[in-house]
């Protein structure tokens, strides 16, 4: 089978539909740009491996544990947020940001956070809080309740690092699935088969 032979079954078996917007939501949630193609298979394996491993993260990310100000509780998904300050460069999240819509809280955290309005939904992925020790105006912080980055690793140990890997690992294999929602599969193209040249008759070889 020809390269030209290839392309042409693939064409017919593969309809990427408009691969623009499979790719926009691909990224939006894991595997849904594959379930608008109708590759529905692979949209619920693109699903439940990344979208499993990113809230598994997430969960072991999380305390009910006081802070040790006693300040309030570590809270839910604290390995998971977008923070560009100085002194807390979180670049893990542009890995973590490849799962779309799911790490998104983020980024309404850390607006709120920046602009000194209070975080939503007790912390859930917010920046930890600035360590301002001996600072009286801390306490005036609406976000006062919030871990700092020194809790967060004190409290969950070993988690925040795994945490951050498991996350961002999900990120970047969404990644591969939005090319794969963009371009399609990758065909390996098998090279022609020589055919064996026809036998001479016996009186010929005789001759």
């Amino acid at each position: 089978m020809g390269k030209e032979d290839v392309e042409q079954a693939t064409e017919e078996t593969i309809d990427l539909k408009e691969p623009g917007l499979a790719a926009f939501l691909a990224w939006l949630v894991p595997g849904l740009g594959h379930w608008y193609q109708g590759r529905k298979a692979k949209a619920a394996l693109y699903f439940v491996c990344i979208m499993g491993l990113f809230a598994y993260g997430v969960y072991l990310g999380s305390s009910n544990e006081k802070c040790r100000d006693g300040s309030g509780t570590i809270g839910y998904g604290r390995a998971v947020y977008f923070s560009w300050r100085d002194g807390d460069w979180r670049l893990s999240y542009l890995g973590q940001v490849g799962v779309g819509l799911p790490s998104l809280p983020a980024l309404l955290q850390a607006s709120r956070m920046s602009s000194h309005r209070k975080v939503w939904w007790g912390g859930f992925m917010a920046p930890p809080r600035l360590d301002l020790v001996g600072s009286s105006g801390d306490r005036d912080d609406p976000n006062f309740d919030q871990p700092t980055a020194g809790d967060l690793h004190r409290q969950l140990h070993h988690y925040f690092e795994l945490v951050t890997f498991f996350t961002t690992v999900a990120g970047l294999l969404n990644i591969l699935a939005i090319y794969d929602a963009w371009a399609g599969p990758v065909i390996a193209i098998q090279p022609a088969k020589k055919e064996d040249p026809p036998e001479e008759p016996a009186e010929a070889a005789g001759s």
